[in-house]
């Protein structure tokens, strides 16, 4: 702990982790070992922390949502295992009506300026690319990529695998497995193949994938006889059902 840092005697932190100069880290605040807080972050509970963070400067964690709703309710946030979290990176800590909990897995990258509110749940190996929004109660699912300077609303859900292209405004959720971009307006442009790929997926779950965003998005349909067509045509992978799934239990309508 280096000797400019502050810190308020009730956190409980690992001897294996590393406080660099100038950190606050406040009462209620949980960290584990070989975390590691570069120089001029900012920590404030209740706030759990897991193995092996890396906070690069000037970033903060756990500090009071920017929700009108919030009376100061005893809500946490929650961090797991291997992220890097970049510089000027916000992450606000839950509220009552979402919950309590903000929460973040392992494995992910948020970039420099990524902004994490109240009640958004992260799951692991995702990667933020600078500048992404998101509005309060999102949930992004394992292995997704958003692009830079995207903005996420409120109560949106991002699907596994999925990747966001820089500059979209997302306001219905994005389906597994998908490219979702904009142009002049977001649309799906097909399956991630690239990513899909390099996370192992074989040429058949591919294809079979590729297949069914193009009956989805490309034959005309509306969505009813697009999933029936689908089911009808495409091979039934897990990932294909997954992709049915999604769009069955989407609330808020899916970008298509």
């Amino acid at each position: 702990m280096h000797a400019t840092a502050i810190i308020d005697p009730s956190a409980e932190i690992s001897a294996d982790a590393e406080i660099g100069p100038y950190c606050i880290i406040g009462p209620g605040v949980t960290i584990g070992a070989r975390t590691r807080l570069m120089a001029h972050v900012y920590l404030e509970g209740k706030l759990a922390i897991g193995e092996d963070n890396l906070f690069y400067p000037y970033s903060s964690c756990g500090v009071a949502p920017q929700d009108k709703k919030y009376k100061g309710e005893a809500s946490e946030t929650r961090i797991g295992n291997r992220n890097s979290i970049r510089e000027f990176v916000t992450i606000h800590r839950g509220t009552g009506g979402g919950g309590m909990i903000t929460s973040i897995g392992d494995g992910n990258l948020l970039m420099a300026y990524v902004h994490i509110a109240h009640d958004v749940t992260i799951h692991s190996n995702t990667i933020l690319a600078n500048g992404v929004t998101f509005a309060g109660h999102v949930i992004v699912e394992d292995y997704a990529n958003i692009g830079g300077l995207s903005a996420i609303h409120q109560f949106c859900r991002i699907g596994r695998h999925a990747m966001v292209g820089s500059y979209s405004v997302i306001k219905q959720n994005v389906l597994p497995y998908s490219i979702t971009a904009s142009d002049h307006h977001v649309e799906v442009y097909g399956a991630n193949r690239i990513g899909l790929e390099r996370r192992g997926f074989g040429p058949e779950a591919i294809e079979a994938l590729q297949n069914a965003f193009r009956i989805l998005t490309r034959a005309g349909l509306n969505t009813t006889q697009a999933l029936a067509r689908i089911e009808e045509e495409v091979p039934q992978t897990d990932e294909v059902r997954e992709l049915l799934d999604s769009i069955r239990n989407s609330k808020c309508g899916f970008i298509k």
